[in-house]
């Protein structure tokens, strides 16, 4: 495994898929600043000292306007701009379109350290252990301020933002240990809140998973929460029809949820945060708002679990509710897809 390099580069190792790519975009801006830096600092000091005033009494010439140059001045910038445009949006959409088939990951973080955890149950404290090869998302909040998780070396970096949930993705091309930066100021130990990030090979990845079979994944926890705080009462399978106060959660993640007013949105992490911790904010048509708050009553880790849980009650959730054995099988995947 190999170490944190010690020597100054200019840029942070290119060590994910998207970090290339980045890279390119990054020296074509770079190259067209400094091209027309030094062309148009060039040509100021060729005109003032071509047009210089030689004599006090000196009237200069009278220049008329250019067509071809208004034009040609015109059509190359736009040009440029909109190369620079069209290449950011579609880097943009590769940084941000997460795939289906992505690993899931929870990160929480908090004054000042992240902390991970994975669909298998392993928890970990600023350090985050991902196989090479194999997609990975991160679904993060923060239990106090705004906090952004960064990774120079994967060219990824993504605000955690209080009281909602942020994703982003990576995918490791190389096994090593790399930089986790808080990219944020978030108070008086802001510059201590780092990490590593360790990017190992498929068989040692499952090795680690393998490791530590005693955990239970969030989606377990999340059961188990979801039992305890006497949820299982009025969330019925088959809903009002088999005599549940709420609507049934079996099946609804990632599907739109017509509420009274008429008005419809997709039952996403966030959707289902509000719905814990604020009920009242958006009624399912159809149902008395008689669902009480969560509020200080359950942590961000916890809030976390019972979203793992729900998403598992779906047939295309992923992977949240993976065990150790079949996590480490899909991390070892070539396709990166469970077999």
């Amino acid at each position: 495994m190999q170490q944190f390099p010690s020597e100054l580069k200019l840029m942070p190792e290119q060590a994910s898929t998207i970090a290339q790519q980045v890279d390119a975009l990054f020296y074509y801006w770079l190259g067209i600043t400094l091209f027309f830096t030094v062309l148009i600092v060039a040509a100021i000091i060729l005109f003032v000292v071509k047009y210089r005033r030689r004599a006090p009494g000196e009237i200069p010439r009278p220049i008329f306007g250019s067509m071809k140059l208004e034009t040609i001045w015109i059509v190359i910038p736009f040009l440029i701009a909109m190369s620079l445009f069209v290449w950011g949006a579609k880097v943009y959409f590769a940084q941000y379109r997460i795939p289906k088939d992505a690993l899931d990951i929870y990160v929480v973080g908090k004054q000042w350290m992240w902390k991970m955890q994975h669909p298998t149950g392993q928890r970990e404290i600023n350090e985050l252990h991902v196989p090479m090869g194999r997609k990975i998302r991160l679904t993060m909040t923060t239990e106090d301020v705004i906090h952004s998780f960064y990774i120079p070396d994967f060219r990824v970096k993504m605000d955690v933002v209080p009281g909602r949930y942020t994703q982003m993705w990576f995918e490791a091309t190389k096994p090593g240990r790399y930089h986790l930066f808080c990219a944020e100021y978030c108070g008086m130990n802001h510059s201590r809140m780092t990490g590593t990030v360790i990017v190992m090979r498929p068989d040692e990845y499952q090795a680690w998973l393998s490791g530590n079979t005693s955990q239970l994944s969030p989606a377990q926890q999340g059961e188990q929460l979801f039992q305890t705080l006497g949820c299982t009462t009025c969330h019925l399978n088959g809903g009002r029809d088999a005599g549940g106060r709420g609507p049934q959660l079996a099946g609804i993640f990632g599907k739109p949820v017509q509420l009274e007013g008429g008005q419809t949105v997709v039952a996403d992490e966030n959707y289902l945060r509000e719905s814990i911790l604020n009920p009242s904010a958006k009624i399912v048509a159809g149902y008395s708002a008689i669902m009480p708050t969560y509020q200080g009553q359950v942590s961000e880790e916890q809030l976390l679990q019972l979203i793992a849980y729900i998403k598992s009650l779906s047939p295309q959730s992923g992977n949240a509710a993976m065990t150790s054995a079949n996590a480490a099988q899909a991390a070892s995947s070539p396709n990166g897809q469970r077999r």
